[in-house]
């Protein structure tokens, strides 16, 4: 959308869009700060109308002909992408890749802790790819590590399902658990409450921020008005007195 401006010698790139006097095409079609389509006009007039109204000119479209140009608050905009783009990457789901080993000869109490961490990576939305590392004589009957990784997985099926069923590379047999759905997104729902909990308190802010500039102009107002009937009064009276 942008045009994308380099310098040959040291390839400097940008993706900003041309604003006020970058621009330099003699016409632009010139769209107004809500929308309404100007017309097209000289870039000199988009950019007297720009100053006027304390905007920017901003060139949004810089392919057509001509240049499609709008008036904007170039800074609130910027302000206001950027507050998106944090908006965005807070609801997005962050799933890792986590990685557990085991031994083949695993106790049952190791077995405990290595499923509690299991546990933990699923229910944070994240995938766990489950290794058994085969030694020596182990790695000729492999069924052992596909019966543990089976037992795991029927143990932690209530946060997650298998994704990649067990299988021998290598030493090693490996098998890859997912998160439920409703696991995945669990992070973005908590940030989405989150996001609404702000968003309430910031308009229960506002709200009161308005009430006090209200009552703060009530009061201005009726002082004017108190000192207006004094100076009209103090009038009166000097009129009777002459």
């Amino acid at each position: 959308m942008y045009l994308a401006r380099f310098i040959r010698i040291g390839v400097i790139i940008s993706d900003e869009p041309r604003i006020n006097e970058e621009i330099r095409v003699p016409q632009v079609r010139l769209i107004g700060p809500k929308g309404e389509q100007v017309g097209v006009i000289a870039t000199s007039v988009a950019l007297n109308l720009a100053r006027e109204a304390n905007l920017d000119l901003v060139e949004v479209a810089p392919t057509a002909k001509p240049p499609v140009a709008k008036l904007i608050d170039y800074g609130k905009y910027k302000y206001n992408e950027k507050i998106k783009a944090r908006e965005a990457r807070r609801n997005q789901s962050t799933a890792e890749i986590k990685e557990i080993r085991f031994r083949l000869k695993i106790d049952d109490h190791d077995f405990e802790v290595k499923k509690s961490h299991v546990l933990r990576f699923l229910n944070g939305g994240d995938k766990v790819k489950v290794t058994i590392m085969l030694r020596g004589r182990e790695q000729s009957r492999p069924i052992g590590g596909v019966e543990l990784l089976r037992r795991l997985a029927d143990e932690v099926s209530e946060s997650g399902t298998i994704e990649f069923a067990p299988k021998q590379e290598l030493r090693n047999i490996v098998m890859t658990l997912a998160p439920k759905g409703k696991k995945v997104h669990t992070q973005s729902e908590q940030r989405r409450r989150g996001a609404e909990s702000r968003a309430e308190r910031q308009a229960r802010q506002a709200a009161r921020l308005a009430a006090k500039q209200e009552i703060q102009a009530q009061a201005a107002a009726a002082l004017n008005s108190a000192q207006s009937d004094q100076h009209h009064k103090e009038g009166s009276n000097a009129e009777d007195e002459n």
